[in-house]
């Protein structure tokens, strides 16, 4: 049985949570459950799933933060750099590459355009590729990806990650449509 890797990209989650939808920094009662959403790809794909949580630790290491992802049975990915490179993101990118010469799944949770070339070559027919993100919010190259075969899940609707409703518009699917919420 394979693996499934879920590669969560926190910063670009929390900057999108934060100015896109809050519009303000966001409490951490209105950040994802991380432990919901573990389950979810394990539930989803039916594959024990592995949790890599990448964090740039340039500024120092949130103890508290990684204490709660080690508790939730996430593996803290700590990282430092120059502010000049986008350490999170060049980590992200050589996990996908390195993966590229495994079988197991993957489930990549973030928005960023800078994650496509990586994830293309999983795209080969032998293992689940997914992406997990605010779907107003993800890069428009993933929905080519998608065509090929990478699904998709929507953070909040599909995963079920947050204890409350976040203020999003979103396009609802006529069958998901239930009056009473908008009277």
């Amino acid at each position: 049985m394979s693996t499934s890797y879920l590669l969560v990209d926190g910063e670009n989650i929390d900057a999108t949570l934060g100015n896109s939808i809050l519009g303000r920094r966001p409490h951490p009662e209105e950040r994802p459950r991380w432990d919901r959403l573990l389950s979810f790809v394990q539930d989803t794909w039916g594959n024990p799933a592995k949790g890599l949580f990448f964090l740039n630790a340039s500024s120092g290491l949130p103890m508290s933060f990684v204490q709660a992802l080690r508790a939730l049975g996430y593996t803290p990915v700590p990282l430092s750099g120059s502010a000049e490179e986008k350490i999170v993101d060049i980590a992200i990118q050589r996990t996908l590459d390195a993966l590229a010469e495994r079988e197991d799944d993957v489930m990549l949770v973030s928005h960023d355009g800078d994650f496509l070339a990586s994830v293309e070559p999983l795209l080969d027919g032998t293992r689940r590729v997914g992406l997990v993100a605010f779907e107003e919010f993800r890069n428009s190259g993933f929905t080519d990806l998608v065509h090929r075969g990478m699904e998709f899940y929507d953070l909040e609707h599909d995963t079920r990650a947050f204890n409350s409703t976040l203020p999003r518009m979103r396009i609802i699917p006529i069958e998901e449509f239930d009056p009473a919420q908008f009277l």
